[in-house]
């Protein structure tokens, strides 16, 4: 008994694993702590295979991965290295010989998306990260041992959709190497990525992306159609004049809160949890937008523009739904966006990148983007005031 407990006896101790930075740290015997400088902590032990050479002749030295240090306990890890030094002093490679339990690809992919879920953007795009591997991966690789999954498993997953569906083929390649990815972490794997091997030696046929344009107003028409829903008393008409007016996405505009607007200093700032870019976005409040905005404070809604259940926004479909009512079947609320732009270029002769943050679209590269700190607020002030006073230029003729 005394002989055992020296043998499981190390260099490391439960609070040095747990506050080791990164790097190999060893334990002795030939196991090893691998802190990687994501933070991820793995075991594994080098061993000399009894018999085996390298390809100078001398004893070839393996290490074998024996779990994370997250769900490996220090005792565990000696165990187990004790075990496999015993074998490889018998001859005995403890890659085809030791017996461990691995998990399944779809426990190691339902563990990531759990302790991911507090960075997900939102819980939408959370249940769309799972689903995609729930609908095109587990049916097929679910139930197999995550370090058994090479390319022919990851081709399963995607031929069948690479061409026919690519945007999903290819957010699913992403999630599985991610999965992957972490099951390596935590000691589960070992060697090259299949999905990135698939993806380097070019099996998979180049799919060309065909852009997809949203369908747009041309802006010569947008004040005679303003002036047209400007007749209307929906709440829906009242959320697609100002979304057409500030050039926001749909979502941006139906999630709006009274605290998010600023009448004394004419701004509405939109949060950056609700915005794609991920980065808060100042939008200047023009004359006709705060004509919108007024007479609706007398709802006392949570939200702006608030939907038929009380304190809820307005369903994203309300403003298309709309536009069909009104015999614009070629145009999309997302299109009016385009229209801006168009107006941007062709009539205010507005610079790129004036333009372009009023859209709040990023410019440049990340570099130029760290030195650019404005966000010309007051310069897309006088650009959004001129939009506006276009925009109400019929309905104003009609008054």
């Amino acid at each position: 008994m005394v002989c055992f407990v020296a043998v499981l006896s190390g260099k490391l101790t439960k609070k040095l694993v747990e506050n080791l930075g990164p790097g190999r740290h060893g334990d002795g015997s030939g196991l090893y702590l691998v802190v990687d400088p994501s933070g991820a902590r793995r075991w594994i032990v080098r061993v000399t295979v009894k018999g085996q050479r390298n390809s100078k002749g001398g004893p070839l030295r393996t290490d074998f991965g024996l779990g994370g240090a997250d769900v490996v306990t220090l005792n565990q890890a000696r165990e187990r290295a004790l075990e496999y030094r015993r074998m490889a002093k018998q001859g005995l490679s403890p890659r085809y010989n030791v017996q461990r339990e691995i998990p399944t690809f779809e426990e190691i992919a339902q563990q990531v998306h759990i302790e991911r879920m507090p960075t997900w953007k939102n819980t939408k795009h959370g249940q769309q990260w799972i689903n995609t591997l729930r609908d095109y991966a587990f049916p097929k690789i679910g139930r197999m041992p995550v370090d058994s999954i090479d390319q022919p498993e990851i081709l399963m997953c995607l031929s069948p959709i690479w061409t026919e569906k690519h945007e999903t083929a290819r957010r699913l390649s992403q999630r599985l190497k991610v999965v992957l990815d972490v099951a390596k972490s935590k000691g589960f794997r070992s060697g090259e990525n299949p999905v990135t091997a698939i993806k380097d030696a070019g099996v998979l046929p180049k799919v060309v992306k065909k852009p997809k344009h949203h369908q747009a107003m041309r802006w010569g028409d947008v004040p005679s159609f303003f002036a047209d829903l400007k007749e209307r008393k929906a709440t829906a008409a009242k959320a697609l004049m100002f979304t057409c007016l500030s050039g926001s996405r749909t979502g941006e505009v139906l999630g709006m809160r009274w605290a998010e607007l600023d009448f004394d200093n004419r701004l509405w700032t939109c949060p950056s949890e609700r915005m794609k870019t991920g980065e808060t976005h100042r939008v200047p409040l023009t004359e006709e937008m705060i004509e919108i905005l007024e007479p609706l404070k007398k709802l006392r809604s949570d939200y702006v523009f608030e939907g038929q259940k009380r304190h809820k926004p307005l369903s994203n479909m309300a403003m298309l739904m709309l536009l069909r009512r009104m015999g614009e079947e070629r145009v999309t609320v997302h299109g009016f966006r385009s229209t801006f732009r168009d107006w941007a270029s062709e009539t205010a002769n507005a610079p790129r990148e004036v333009a372009e943050m009023s859209l709040a679209h990023k410019i440049g590269s990340d570099v130029e983007r760290a030195y650019a700190r404005s966000d010309l607020l007051e310069k897309r002030r006088d650009l959004m005031a001129q939009w506006s006073q276009f925009v109400a230029s019929e309905r104003n003729k009609r008054d």
